[in-house]
């Protein structure tokens, strides 16, 4: 997947997407293949490469499998949302291309490495893509989330505050048996790599992005699907770096406890030019100073108010008013706190190499969970932070703790 920008829109994989539509299908379909002898296998995923009767399948996890289509193969093309095959269309293995996604039944060899395949149904890469867009521009539209206060599974009733300088805002999210949830895997932010889950699994302090119908005032949903996970965010300054393995070592400001975290080729890492820092600074000392985050000192010293339509606008809602000046597209909304998600989309990115960390820096870093095995890796890390972190401490939340900033959080912007 092309890196993406925290905060930016995401596209869920076709891969991810052809696996969703599959397993429906095939709990639909009740397909014979689940009655079928323990000795034959089922492999999902894209299609690396074709070459005549030999296609290199890739899986969604796991290494690649060759698959073998045998001269008596069933090839069947199927619709994306369609969930029987009888309106599937025949076709010759020939018409399978690379990046198209396929179900493919047959025989493993031993070691799995390879597949003769009895049965290939597939989606066409292009069917994959528009369905993509579909679902990405309805998370859009009807996509919330933010982090978990609580939940009640009597109800089924989850209960989600939206980070924001400005008040914070709190909505009730509702489920029922037909709310699909996912969780996301402990050393991913990629939605492919979620796992289903349920209720019981969502704790309090978790990540939460749900899709459905809203009320009138946004402060409830009916959910559809919920992916959920834990995030950390640390506001920290740096104790160690080695940069030829990809590590650094830093303090946690509020725990004050010693963090170590593994930075990938998918880790987002921007420097914050100083004088966008010290703009900042002054936008968030003013809301931290009880100005409100459109405040500003006039010539007595005197704050002045934000605009009235500023003021109790949708937290972390899309910019309002266009943009104010101070360098091209500096994410400053007119009158209102500023749009650090629309400014870390166009910050260069940087490796851990060019941000020339040194001990005592100070950093601002959204991680996966981890696991004891495989520890912290950075979704997003930011230097260049220090005189945002003096003006508000708890800017880091604001800044990147939003359920639009993983990089891999489905749908994008956040309609509130």
């Amino acid at each position: 997947m092309t890196k993406q920008i925290a905060g930016m829109a995401v596209l869920l994989t076709a891969v991810y997407m052809a696996t969703v539509i599959f397993s429906a299908t095939t709990v639909a379909l009740g397909q014979n293949a689940d009655s079928a002898p323990q000795s034959i296998a089922k492999r999902i995923g894209t299609v690396k490469s074709a070459s005549g009767s030999v296609l290199i399948l890739e899986p969604s996890s796991g290494p690649a499998v060759t698959v073998n289509v045998q001269p008596n193969a069933r090839i069947l093309r199927l619709s994306p949302g369609e969930k029987d095959l009888k309106s599937a269309s025949p076709i010759q293995v020939t018409d399978i291309q690379s990046g198209d996604t396929i179900r493919v039944r047959g025989t493993a060899s031993p070691d799995g490495t390879s597949l003769a395949a009895l049965e290939v149904i597939v989606i066409t890469r292009a069917a994959v893509a528009a369905v993509s867009d579909q679902l990405r521009q309805d998370w859009q539209k009807r996509g919330m989330g933010g982090r978990v206060d609580s939940v009640d599974h009597a109800t089924g009733d989850v209960v989600i505050s939206i980070p924001s300088l400005a008040a914070k805002k709190t909505v009730v999210v509702h489920t029922n048996k037909n709310t699909v949830v996912y969780r996301y895997a402990p050393d991913s932010a990629k939605p492919e790599d979620a796992k289903p889950s349920s209720l019981k699994d969502i704790q309090s302090g978790d990540q939460l992005r749900a899709r459905g119908n809203r009320n009138a005032d946004g402060s409830e949903m009916s959910a559809e699907e919920i992916f959920a996970g834990v995030f950390p965010q640390f506001a920290a300054t740096v104790k160690s770096v080695d940069a030829s393995t990809g590590t650094l070592s830093v303090q946690d400001l509020a725990s004050k406890k010693t963090v170590e975290v593994k930075v990938t080729p998918d880790s987002q890492l921007h420097k914050i030019p100083p004088e966008m820092a010290q703009g900042f600074a002054m936008r968030l000392k003013g809301a931290s100073t009880g100005g409100g985050p459109g405040a500003a000192a006039s010539e007595s010293g005197q704050k002045t108010a934000a605009p009235a339509s500023a003021q109790g606008g949708p937290p972390n809602g899309r910019p309002q008013g266009g943009e104010m000046n101070g360098g091209a597209g500096n994410g400053m909304r007119a009158g209102g706190p500023p749009d650090f998600q629309r400014i870390l989309s166009r910050l260069p990115s940087s490796t851990l190499a060019d941000l020339n960390l040194h001990k005592g820096d100070a950093v601002i870093i959204l991680a996966t969970e981890g696991t004891p095995a495989t520890g912290h890796t950075a979704i997003t890390l930011l230097s260049g932070v220090e005189p945002i972190l003096q003006a508000a401490p708890s800017a880091g939340q604001a800044m990147m703790l939003t359920p639009w900033s993983l990089g891999g959080a489905p749908g994008g912007d956040a309609a509130q």
